[in-house]
Parts: structure tokens; sequence; C-alpha cells
């Protein structure tokens, strides 16, 4: 039987184990992806390894979410990672230059490359026949280090794809259709790889697209060929030499199988609070707008620019409206100007930003107080814009461009105008300026540690017997901005893990972090439901709670990369065997488990003890003897050490 493209990927690179659904298996890692946001505890962490230089074909550092510079943290923080990216061996890339995933397929992505990336939307480079996953940076550090990464050998979804998209319709709608079907847990375990003649149609950007809002589904990864369109966008940047045809075979087989006509799709939208609410746009049509806010990595693409400024070309957007344009990366940016799009937004009252992540993760261009925010981004989660009510939609940049103009939410079919006509150029203007090599040798290097840049904890040994309160006990689909926001106020703190400790559940329970304080150094529980921990792959999210004492999460079940993050930082993922039991246990009961240590090794199931209630429940766990050590050592690092 032949093989499929991720099969084909996963074989090249598999160092340990086999390719059983379910099992442990170890990848080797041929460059990583670290962002400022999560990227400075990584280059601590690879420090703390005491390894001259990075032992990957390629490492990257981008300084793309904390850009604005309130006072002395986030540029501290940048000349840190200046500094530790010559030492290390690490290209750097500056602040301004742009959001990682476009910015890397454009200089660094090559087909049938493994990419590793402190950031979840590093599955975007699936885009050009990658295998790209993101991870806690824990584990890219140890990437860096050249140790492979192991995960649990996914599924494979083979998604086929049929038709072209119609006028107005574009590769947003065709991800979001994947979300209203599956929703945002659709994709656990699972590689989603496309393919089928409907591909023939979806540009290398438009893939991208795709891609990246892969995870947003849950997926492991997104996989697509490398075919014409990937040999098409590399000519284009200049990198034709880097091309390798990668398909399926012909008589590859899939686990699952789901299908999409891509023509018959429509204009849609995610409703407030999550990226799996997805509707038609003509359902909502009508509603009025403050915001239409179109870039980030979720539609990073010059057609996605391109297609808004000649809908608005010789228009005005509603003056009520703030049509916020956030450039995705440097180069689209000179792009734009050179060809006059950028023009035409800036007369139609657009607001210009510099290219980064900005408003996506709460860094600027908040929307007013529950007013509607039409987004290009690829998560809606409560809060995470930076206004506390937010209501924020995801949508297309034709829905956005469109209700810009009307100051509705408006189904772009509506308008009076044709589809406009944009053909991507042949030759574009290649920008790599702002890409600052790795020097040769990095020994005499100092390192530039601002004040705000603190030592990672230390993190004590899990003790015979975990006993606590759940000091929260929380319901489905918990998102890790949920746990440890983002945001001007929070973000800053990245290296500082006291700091932002502090921010801990704080959208969620005000009180959490003065009531966990105070069990510290006894141990508390948190209770949750399905899903839990989905969305970024901050690591914080694990280091802040385990910090203020966590010591085990009972859940009915875990997002992938969290669930990683919990083990590396010594806290215990517990699933319930019977889900009705999350029901009988309240917040502040004093929960038990004896012998923990010895009890995760003996087996997967784990007694867990309500001495409030004096009840018992069984639990268990998925980790495997590697990630069994973690917990019992108190994280990666200790074992590592």
């Amino acid at each position: 039987m032949g093989k499929n493209v991720a099969q084909k990927l996963i074989a090249s690179h598999l160092t340990v184990g086999d390719m059983s659904v379910g099992e442990e298996i170890a990848l080797k890692i041929d460059q990583t992806l670290t962002q400022d946001a999560t990227g400075t505890l990584v280059m601590l962490e690879f420090e703390a390894m005491n390894i001259p230089r990075v032992r990957t074909e390629l490492s990257a550092q981008y300084v793309d979410h904390n850009l604005l510079q309130m006072d002395f943290k986030n540029p501290d923080d940048h000349l840190f990672l200046r500094s530790a990216c010559k030492k290390f061996g690490v290209w750097y890339s500056r602040p301004g230059n742009g959001v990682s995933h476009p910015v890397h397929m454009e200089h660094f992505g090559i087909p049938g490359k493994t990419l590793l990336g402190s950031d979840s939307h590093t599955c975007s480079a699936g885009s050009l026949g990658m295998l790209s996953m993101g991870a806690g940076g824990l584990e890219v550090a140890m990437a860096m280090a050249g140790e492979p990464f192991f995960v649990r050998m996914p599924e494979i979804m083979g998604v086929r794809l049929t038709g072209n998209l119609p006028d107005w319709v574009s590769a947003k709608d065709m991800i979001l259709e994947m979300l209203r079907r599956h929703g945002v847990s659709g994709g656990v375990g699972k590689i989603i790889e496309y393919y089928g003649p409907g591909l023939d149609s979806l540009s290398a950007m438009d893939r991208h697209v795709i891609a990246n809002m892969g995870a947003e589904l849950g997926a492991t990864t997104s996989v697509f060929p490398s075919d014409d369109a990937v040999r098409n966008f590399l000519l284009q940047n200049g990198r034709e030499n880097v091309f390798q045809k990668i398909i399926a075979d012909e008589d590859a087989e899939y686990d699952m199988y789901e299908e999409i006509n891509l023509s018959g799709l429509e204009p849609l939208i995610a409703l407030p609070g999550s990226p799996g609410n997805v509707v038609p746009v003509s359902e909502v049509a009508g509603k009025e707008i403050y915001q239409s806010y179109i870039g980030s990595s979720a539609n990073p693409g010059f057609r996605d620019f391109a297609v808004t400024a000649l809908i608005v070309d010789g228009k005005q957007a509603h003056d009520r409206v703030s049509l916020d344009i956030n450039p995705s990366s440097r180069q689209i940016l000179e792009n734009l100007t050179a060809t006059g799009f950028l023009q035409k937004l800036i007369h139609s009252g657009a607001r210009i930003h510099q290219a980064g992540c900005n408003g996506c993760i709460g860094m600027g261009q908040a929307p007013a107080t529950g007013r509607i925010s039409l987004r290009t981004v690829p998560r809606n989660f409560p809060g995470r814009s930076g206004t506390k009510d937010d209501q924020v939609y995801l949508c297309s940049p034709e829905t956005a461009a469109a209700s810009a103009l009307t100051g509705v939410i408006t189904d772009p079919r509506t308008l009076e105008m044709d589809y406009p006509c944009f053909v991507e150029p042949e030759e574009i203007i290649i920008n790599n300026e702002m890409l600052i090599a790795p020097s040769e040798d990095g020994a005499s290097v100092e390192i530039e540690k601002g004040p705000n840049i603190k030592p990672l904890p230390v993190l004590l040994p899990m003790p015979v017997r975990i006993e606590g309160p759940v000091l929260l006990k929380v319901g489905d689909d918990i998102s890790t901005d949920g746990i440890m926001p983002a945001g001007t106020k929070v973000l800053p703190f990245r290296s500082n893990i006291p700091e932002i400790s502090k921010f801990t559940f704080s959208q969620i329970d005000g009180t959490y972090y003065e009531r966990a304080m105070k069990y510290q150094e006894g141990g508390s529980f948190i209770v949750a439901g399905e899903n839990y921990g989905q969305g970024s792959s901050r690591e914080h999210a694990a280091l802040g709670p385990r910090y203020i004492g966590v010591r085990a999460i009972i859940a009915k079940s875990f997002a992938r990369i969290h669930w990683q993050n919990l083990c590396n930082f010594g806290i215990l993922p517990l699933s319930f065997v019977n889900q009705k039991d999350w029901e009988r246990i309240d917040q502040n009961d004093v929960l038990a488990i004896d012998d923990a240590g010895n009890a995760i090794q003996r087996g997967s199931r784990i007694l867990l003890i309500n001495k409030t209630r004096d009840e018992h429940y069984e639990t268990e766990h998925a980790m495997s003897t590697r990630q069994i050590e973690m917990v019992r050592s108190g994280s990666l690092i200790n074992l590592v050490k």
C-alpha cells in the first residue's frame, strides 16, 4: 500500500517507535521557530542546558508579538533575544519584520522538512509540504539542542477537495467550513491532509490560511502536498532551488475521510467566543459593527490585502468603523506600497499598523466596549482582543472589507460590484534585510538581560501524597488565553514567572491567585471539562499554575500541546474514566491521591479520593514512561539535569 504525504514526512524523520496510531514516536527536527512571547523562556531554557550552539539545520527567532513599547520590558527583551541569537547561532527577525509564520514561509520553509515551533500556529508551514507542529517552549529548546520531538502517532484524516471557490468566497471560508463540521476538538489526535482536484485552485498562501487554522480544530498539524502551487510560491520568493515534489501515492489511504466541494461553499463567519461557532454570514447580516480588522497569521497573504484594497478602492469606510490593516510581513507591506494597493487602503480611511501580530494577541487595536469587531484572525476567545466583553467575529477579508463599507455585517455577494480580479504577480520585491544571520562564533557574545528577566523557578519533585483543595472548577473548551491571558498588561512579564503567575485564571476568577498562594507549598487541584487548554502553545499556562501550587488537573479531556506542557512542568494530567464524576466534585472539595509517584508507574488507572464527600473516582493518565519520569521529577528540566 502506498503512503500519503503525512506518512512520507513522518517516515523520513522517525527515530523512535513505529507508525501505529496512538504509539509514542520520536521525530528528528530540522528547523525550529520561536517568537518573543514564548521565545524568551525558550532561550533561558536553552541557556540552562549549557550547549554552545543550536544543533538544528536552522533555527529562527521572531519578534512579532510584543511590539508595543509601553516601558522598558519589551525593548529589553528584544535586546536579550538578539544577543541570545548571536550567541547560540539562531536567525533573528527584527521587530517590525512581520509575523513569524508568513515570514518563515517566505524565507526559510522547505518542502519535506520538519519544523517545531513554540507557537501553536507553526502548523501553517504545512502549506509548503512540511511536517510543522506547535509545541511547548521547553520541547523546542530540546529540539534546538538536537533532541528528537516526542508525539503520539496521530490518525490521518484525508480531506478531499473538489470544485473551485466561487466569487466572494476564499480560503478562510473553507477552513471555517471545517470548523462548522468538526468543532474546536474535531482534529485532536489527528493530522489533517488535504488532497484532490480542488487543490489546483488554491495557492500556497490560500493553503497557509487553511493550515494555520487547523490549530483551531485541535489538530496535531495540517499537511498539503508539495506541488506546482508550492513551486510557484518558492519561485516568486527566489527559492525555487529548495523545491521537491511530495505528493500522496495513488493507492494511499487515510484513517478517516472527509470531502468538501469548494464550489458549494458560501461566506461563513464564526460568532463570538469560539472559532467553532460558525454560521453563514447571511444569518447575521445587518448587525452594526465597530471594527473590521484584516491581517494576522490566519490571513497573511498579499492577495488578502490586495483584494481588500480593490473592494474599498475609491470608497470610504463607514464613519463608525475602524478599518484596521495589519500587514503580516514587511515584504508584503513593501509590495503593497510598490503596487499602489496600500494607497487605495489609506485613501479609504484604513488605519495602517506595523507588521506583526498586534491586535490578534491583544497588543493594540482593541475594539470598543460591547461592539462587534470583524477580524480575519484565527481566534476569538473571550477577552483575547484586549477588551473584556469583546464581540469578535472571525471572517474572510472579503466579508470584513464589505462590512467596513456598509457599517454592518454584510454578505459580500450583496455588494453592487463585480468580484475583484486579482492575479498574483510573478515577480515581487524580496526583502530579507531585517533577517539577521547567525554569527560564526558566539563564544564571546554576552547575553543582555534586563531587570525583568528572572531565572526559571525551582520545581520540586512530586510529593508522595498529593492533597489539596479544588481551587477552580471550569467547563469545556477552556483556552490557554483563559488560563494565562495575553495582551499589553500580561505578556511583558513572559520572562518573569513570579510576576506573570499573578494573572493565572484572572479572566475567569479574579480571586484565584490570592487563594492559590495560600496552598503554594501544600498543593492544589483544578477540575475541568472537555478540551482543556485549547489554543496557544504558551507554556506559561502550565508554568504559572505550577509556580503557585497546582499539582494535578482532572479533566474530561485535554488539548494536545497543553497536556504535554503540563507533563513538562510536573503537573499530573488525569482524565475521568466516568465523565459524570465531573458533576460530583465541587469547587473547594479536598482531593487526594495516595502514593502518587508509584501509582502512576504501576498503571494508567489512578484512584482519586474526595475527602470532603467521602467518595472516590477512577481517573486515568495517558503518559508514556518518559512523561511519567518528568512528572515524578517535577519537570523535564529536572529530568534533563
